[in-house]
């Protein structure tokens, strides 16, 4: 069996969670999930402990046991305690505001770029430099927090960007020539 899909997941008090035919639907203090569910796998729950099964030992089946416990785990902690990552801006002049409903980003290039701000996401940026994402769905804040860092990929030769925390990154040498070597 599946290490991850075959352990029991506790559900906290104050989350409700409503097994469907094709998904989960999870309810919280900070909002409303919903995670679908593979054929072949279901879910059951027995008090407050949300249990995953599988039909039969298919290669595939084996893959969705662990995946669709792991989605139903992040749905209920993420209606709990939410998720967020954080981003730095390195770079003379690099910086971020959000105004409204969009992050406007000053990136070295010849005009700001704005990145709206999708919904069900927060966006925090403290100094200018320091962006954080938040929000309850944790592959959406993976996704905004990717598509921030890919408007100014971090530079393997001035490490200039945008970077997640605690990122590290291999800095390459540069010419000869430029170094003044020979």
């Amino acid at each position: 069996m599946s290490r991850v899909g075959r352990k029991v997941i506790v559900v906290p008090s104050g989350v409700k969670v409503a097994v469907k035919d094709s998904h989960l639907e999870v309810q919280g203090p900070k909002g409303k999930l919903t995670t679908p569910v593979p054929p072949g796998i279901s879910f059951s729950l027995s008090g407050m402990e949300l249990s995953c099964q599988r039909t039969n030992d298919e290669r595939q089946q084996r893959a969705f046991h662990g995946m669709a416990r792991a989605l139903a785990q992040n749905a209920i902690r993420g209606v709990t305690e939410g998720f967020s990552k954080d981003l730095d801006i390195v770079g003379v002049g690099y910086r971020a505001a959000v105004e409204g409903k969009k992050v406007v980003f000053s990136l070295g290039f010849s005009h700001p770029v704005e990145y709206p701000i999708p919904e069900g996401i927060k966006i925090a940026v403290d100094k200018q430099t320091r962006v954080t994402v938040s929000g309850i769905d944790r592959q959406q804040v993976g996704q905004v927090a990717a598509e921030i860092r890919n408007l100014r990929r971090p530079d393997p030769y001035k490490q200039k960007g945008i970077r997640y925390v605690g990122e590290v990154l291999k800095k390459k040498a540069g010419k000869a020539g430029a170094t003044g070597a020979k």
